[in-house]
């Protein structure tokens, strides 16, 4: 006599949501391990290094202390009547800077370490990798940006308007051409190498395009970083909240952050791969 036994169902039967959301924490689990690593990394290397991070902070607050005082002493009332704008663009200027050299000189620093090849052979991509430390060298400058900000606003004792959920949002869109640039010299720097001159040029293109006349010239706040400014330099001195900006000119300003930092991410890719095809990465 044969009893019928009924096989066991597998726990893979009918589950196809729970399958899809165990994918979907593993990978929520996988890039928080990527950011925190990154995070880890900068922590380290400041932690290491602590004359280097402090004396780059430093020097900000020199650079700043020198445009002050100098140009009080030759420009007088001329430079407290523009002093707000003075503030607000240097403060972008550092964020901006911080945000562009970080992801163009870390190529650079990779590839002096030997250790750009085991990043491509990783199995997150150096893309993403890149994009982690994007993210997390922008908490980091935020945290500069702050400290700087700060210490303009205690000097000069300037009164500027701070709504602080403005300022982040404006901020972080403002910086993001930067970025892009960024990733289209980091490019450069894995097919060229050697391209430390073009980063020093890049900081006085900054200034200009922060400085650049934005009122009643359209075509000038398509160009990297100025809508950002043109917006965050009315947000601080005339205390005007994100959602009381015309829809137009906040499109503008996301248009172009996506734009700039996308063409740069892209070039950076195409570069990146070419570099390889050439046997470039082992090479500096």
């Amino acid at each position: 006599m044969s009893t019928d036994t009924a096989a066991p169902e597998g726990p893979a039967r009918g589950s196809g949501a729970t399958g899809r959301d165990g994918e979907r924490e593993r990978g929520t689990g996988t890039l928080l391990t990527l950011l925190w690593a990154q995070a880890k990394k900068r922590l380290l290397l400041m932690y290491r290094y602590p004359l280097n991070t402090l004396s780059g902070l430093a020097m900000t607050f020199i650079f700043f202390g020198m445009i002050f005082f100098g140009g009080r002493a030759v420009a007088g009332q001329a430079l407290t009547d523009s002093l707000g704008g003075i503030i607000v663009g240097y403060f972008l200027w550092s964020m901006a800077l911080g945000s562009f050299s970080g992801v163009a000189r870390s190529v650079t620093q990779e590839s002096e370490w030997g250790t750009l090849e085991q990043l491509y052979m990783s199995p997150f991509g150096y893309g993403k990798v890149m994009v982690a430390g994007v993210l997390v060298g922008l908490l980091e400058t935020l945290a500069w940006g702050g400290a700087t900000l700060a210490f303009m606003i205690a000097v000069t004792g300037e009164s500027l308007h701070l709504p602080v959920g403005t300022v982040l949002v404006l901020t972080v869109f403002a910086v993001a051409p930067a970025v892009g640039l960024g990733f289209l010299f980091g490019g450069l720097a894995l097919l060229y190498k050697r391209v430390e001159n073009i980063f020093n040029i890049m900081q006085f293109a900054l200034i200009g395009l922060i400085a650049a006349p934005t009122v009643g010239t359209v075509w000038v706040r398509l160009l990297p970083i100025s809508q950002g400014s043109y917006l965050l330099t009315r947000s601080m001195a005339e205390g005007i909240r994100l959602w009381e900006f015309p829809p137009g000119e906040l499109g503008l300003l996301a248009s172009a952050a996506v734009v700039y930092f996308a063409v740069g991410y892209g070039a950076f890719q195409w570069m990146g791969a070419r570099a390889r095809r050439q046997g470039l990465m082992g090479h500096y």
